[in-house]
């Protein structure tokens, strides 16, 4: 008896002991939350790795964030430093979302399994199936194509309406170009030989070499100056290098442009080569459900018309605006961009066993 009574008292001093506990604990959460509202409630983000380094996203995310209360943060660096980034974190990143430039890069991305496979409607519905991984891994944002441009005054030797027709012994010491290792001629390549097959696509590319006018160096703004200036007669640039400078406040930028005719190659069979911007959701993203938000906004009306308008691309979906709309309507070959990072590796032998540097 005594044993029971000394039990009981003992669980209702244990009862009152633990109702205590928890209206201390509970006084305690209350007073902390008084004081630090804001530690204590987890805020929303999306970690975005870019390699677009333009002003214009900026503006991007910052609708994002007014839209969903969602911020971003981000970091940014070149397209290969962040793909081995993300690979040296591992499971540890706090990368949701990768993006960057060139179907190639996308697929070196894709290659070494940082990617997660994305179930979209919205994205499936927006992205053509020719812009996107077919397994869902990543999403082309934007359009840019390698078109051919000509000094207008000099004027060709021949018509030319094709990527193959820069390798025409007319044009011996006309052409100018970038280095083979390029991403830009990298994926064109990739295309010609998806297009030609490899043997087609080295004889291409020696007829080229044999034509070039310098040694291959500069990027693709130096290539257009070399041909407004008569150093050269005729290059392949990517065509928001030619927007940016129809657009520009320099008169000298305007010059350029002026100077130059400008061609959609392969209209009347495949049609020109289109390389993408686009991203895709990290494979241990921690906020996977904020990253496929924002990969989806990056789709809507007002994103795409800032592509456009903002960095001279063309938009996945809607009208063309911006400076190079002036430029005209074009048919785009429609193979699909995985294909030009699968031909990556033949492209670089291609190109060596042509002798372009």
């Amino acid at each position: 008896m005594k044993d029971t009574l000394i039990k009981a008292i003992s669980r209702q001093g244990s009862d009152r002991v633990f109702a205590l506990s928890g209206r201390l604990t509970t006084l305690l959460a209350l007073t902390l939350a008084s004081v630090w509202p804001a530690t204590l409630v987890a805020e929303e983000v999306v970690n975005v790795y870019s390699a677009r380094h333009y002003d214009t996203d900026m503006a991007l995310y910052e609708e994002f964030t007014r839209q969903t209360g969602i911020k971003v943060n981000l970091i940014e660096g070149g397209s290969d430093a962040l793909i081995e980034r993300i690979v040296n974190e591992g499971e540890f990143t706090p990368a949701d979302l990768l993006i960057t430039v060139d179907a190639g890069r996308l697929w070196r991305a894709s290659e070494k399994n940082i990617f997660q496979p994305v179930e979209s409607q919205v994205m499936d519905q927006r992205v053509p199936a020719n812009l996107r991984d077919p397994d869902g891994l990543w999403f082309g944002l934007s359009k840019r194509v390698r078109a051919i441009a000509y000094n207008k005054a000099a004027g060709l030797p021949i018509d030319v309406m094709r990527y193959e027709d820069l390798a025409n012994p007319a044009l011996t010491d006309s052409v100018c170009m970038r280095s083979s290792s390029n991403i830009y001629n990298l994926s064109l390549m990739g295309s010609i030989i998806e297009a030609a097959g490899e043997a087609a696509a080295e004889a291409w590319a020696a007829g080229v070499v044999k034509n070039f006018a310098r040694k291959p160096q500069g990027n693709d703004t130096a290539q257009l100056r070399a041909v407004a200036s008569g150093e050269c007669t005729i290059t392949i640039a990517n065509t928001y290098y030619l927007g940016r400078m129809i657009g520009s406040d320099d008169p000298k930028d305007n010059a350029v442009t002026d100077a130059l005719t400008v061609v959609f190659p392969n209209q009347e069979d495949r049609g020109a080569h289109v390389n993408i911007s686009g991203a895709g959701v990290t494979r241990y993203a921690p906020n996977k459900g904020n990253a496929i938000k924002f990969l989806e906004y990056l789709t809507s009306n007002f994103a795409q018309e800032l592509f456009a308008q903002g960095n001279n691309e063309y938009p996945i979906i809607g009208p063309t605006s911006g400076p190079v709309a002036t430029l005209g309507a074009f048919q785009e070959d429609a193979i699909n961009a995985a294909v030009l990072g699968e031909r990556q590796a033949q492209a670089v032998r291609v190109f060596d066993r042509a002798g372009w540097q």
